[in-house]
């Protein structure tokens, strides 16, 4: 079995490692990029079918913070390669954005795959070699080892930018089945964990009638994190874009509370509650003085059977409803997983301190961030500078 050598090689064909490819293009050296699946991006293209969400129009305090306690490491990538660079990375592929109302920043397209066709181009014209259906199985000496629809192949590198993902959504490719081979060899991992995750929810048969309807208007907590985004109810849980944010809190084992009525202050919703209601149902006096659609007040009476005729009671649930559930969906439902690769094994220019000359980026690095932007452009800003963290490394080596 013959050897295959290059400059640089990225594993992983996803936004980490092109950024990475990408980067190490620029700067003049031969890459190889060998990608298990049998397309580019999977998830990346899934991530297209909502919108493709970008990046966050928001200043850069607000913005790092979106990255919890992985924002002070992370924070000289997304310096950067932050959101209005990523907007101008987009442009550049022929791709023009629009930010929404909540800042969040979109292709105008909607979708992932002209952007990834436009950004296959640009590595093509630079001489990036594309491979994929390689899966790479660890190391043979100096070598990386991998199986490929051809049998067993090697390739020689004098740099390697790993970028293969977390451990979530298994048929996109993210399998975490690396995390063994890195351990092997000495590298710090921290276990993964389910992020982004939907919580599990067992509900009686009355809310079925509920099932595929989002509720919006409503602001969730778990200790001290806080979403006003929308959720969806399904039969497994409670899913969308207002749960995922609370997900560090829902694995440490806090609480989960609704807010019904998060606009209105808790006198003025026992106020409401209190006028006369007359032959009114109770439903019905909900909705009249504070507006909950029929999803809310099924929750109201799902989570807190049989409702307290007390206005000041029930203002209380309404604006504190205490949320029954068994925790985060399973790891390959999640969006993405917190765990991986961990700080203390990457140098500042993302390089395994056990591996010399092997670079890491993307999901598979331990931080974790909400949905809304935030997940593309860390991965898209720790490709970049893995690729730059790679690039010096070969400059010092041809130095001598």
């Amino acid at each position: 079995m013959g050897v295959d050598e290059t400059a640089a090689l990225v594993i992983g064909g996803g936004p980490a490692g092109l950024m990475a490819a990408e980067t190490l293009g620029r700067a003049g050296h031969r890459v190889i990029v060998a990608e298990a699946m049998p397309t580019l991006g999977r998830k990346f293209l899934m991530a297209g079918k909502s919108g493709l969400n970008l990046t966050k129009a928001e200043d850069r305090a607000r913005f790092l913070a979106g990255y919890g306690a992985a924002a002070g490491w992370l924070a000289p990538a997304l310096d950067a390669f932050g959101p209005e660079a990523v907007q101008d990375w987009a442009r550049g592929l022929g791709q023009e954005v629009f930010t929404g109302s909540t800042g969040r920043v979109f292709p105008l397209a909607m979708k992932a795959s002209p952007l990834l066709r436009a950004w296959a181009g640009r590595l093509d014209g630079m001489g990036v070699e594309i491979r994929t259906r390689w899966r790479w199985t660890g190391w043979d000496g100096a070598a990386m080892r991998f199986e490929t629809p051809e049998g067993p192949r090697e390739v020689a590198a004098r740099a390697v930018v790993l970028a293969l993902g977390g451990a979530s959504w298994r048929r996109l490719g993210s399998d975490g089945a690396w995390a063994g081979v890195l351990a092997a060899e000495g590298v710090t991992l921290a276990p993964f964990a389910p992020a982004n995750a939907g919580v599990a929810v067992g509900w009686s048969e009355k809310m079925a009638s509920q099932f595929g309807t989002p509720v919006k208007g409503i602001a969730v907590t778990a200790g001290p994190l806080r979403s006003r985004g929308e959720i969806v109810l399904s039969a497994r849980g409670i899913e969308g874009g207002g749960i995922y944010p609370l997900s560090p809190a829902l694995r440490a084992g806090a609480d989960l509370v609704m807010d019904l009525a998060p606009d209105r202050r808790l006198e003025d919703v026992t106020a409401r509650l209190s006028r006369p209601r007359g032959k009114a149902s109770l439903a019905n006096h909900l909705r009249r003085t504070l507006g909950l659609e029929a999803v809310q007040r099924a929750l109201l009476t799902e989570f807190a059977r049989p409702l307290p005729s007390d206005p000041t009671a029930l203002a209380a649930l309404v604006k504190a409803l205490p949320v029954a559930h068994g925790g985060l969906r399973p790891i390959d439902e999640a969006i993405s997983t917190a765990g991986g690769v961990a700080q203390a094994a990457l140098d500042d220019r993302f390089m395994l301190r056990a591996r010399p000359g092997v670079f890491c980026a993307g999901e598979m690095l331990d931080w974790e961030a909400p949905t809304g932007g935030y997940l593309i452009t860390g991965c898209l800003a720790t490709g970049r500078a893995a690729g730059a963290g790679a690039a010096d490394w070969l400059a010092q080596a041809e130095r001598g």
